[in-house]
């Protein structure tokens, strides 16, 4: 994204607001064809400026008047905001991302973002509200293991995927987990994740072989 907007900052310190998006839904759905919506798959729907904007908001409300299905994303507690919204909605689930068991983990790698628990939290309150939720573990960082015993009974369904980008390769060197970068760490890892949830009786979608 960075390569087309003309940011000299790094990625994650910057956010350019897209103030016309509702304008630009309510035209396109009215010609596109009806499909599942992703929200979203490049940048958060929920980042900060979100709760000033409500410009995600407006979106849903328009994807939800129309009667379209939706999968949300998010790291962040502001969903709970629209969590009225959702549940109007006849078929909308969301997802939160959590990468990790491991809260110290979580903030070398993730140091601003919402902590673990605060995630967890937002899908048990989701999935007690009869809203379909997931958890999108991905990328599968050190201590994913602990989720299996952690999301029990807060989501219908699993999703992970392995570490993607060579981006986060100094951070792995800088403490000391080069080790856990590796095809064959994420592969146990993986492999130990699918059994325990699917003895909970999980569905556990698995991006990579």
């Amino acid at each position: 994204m960075k390569k087309f907007s003309g940011h000299k900052e790094n990625w994650g310190e910057f956010v350019d607001v897209k103030i016309n998006a509702p304008i630009l839904l309510e035209k396109e759905i009215k010609i596109k064809r009806r499909g599942k919506v992703w929200i979203s798959g490049v940048c958060d729907p929920y980042q900060p400026v979100e709760a000033k904007k409500k410009l995600t908001r407006r979106c849903l409300e328009i994807l939800i008047q129309n009667n379209w299905p939706m999968s949300i994303q998010t790291k962040s507690e502001l969903i709970l905001r629209d969590i009225d919204l959702i549940r109007s909605g006849q078929d909308v689930e969301v997802g939160l991302t959590i990468t990790t068991g491991d809260d110290k983990v979580r903030q070398f790698f993730e140091p601003k973002v919402t902590p673990i628990a605060e995630r967890v939290t937002v899908l048990e309150q989701l999935h007690n509200a009869g809203i379909k939720t997931f958890a999108m573990i991905a990328p599968l960082l050190p201590g994913a293991e602990k989720l299996v015993t952690i999301l029990n009974g807060r989501v219908g369904y699993i999703i992970i995927d392995k570490m993607n980008y060579h981006y986060s390769d100094w951070v792995y060197r800088k403490f000391g987990l080069s080790s856990a970068k590796s095809r064959f760490f994420m592969t146990q890892l993986c492999k130990e994740l699918a059994t325990g949830f699917q003895k909970q009786g999980l569905n556990c979608q698995i991006l990579f072989e």
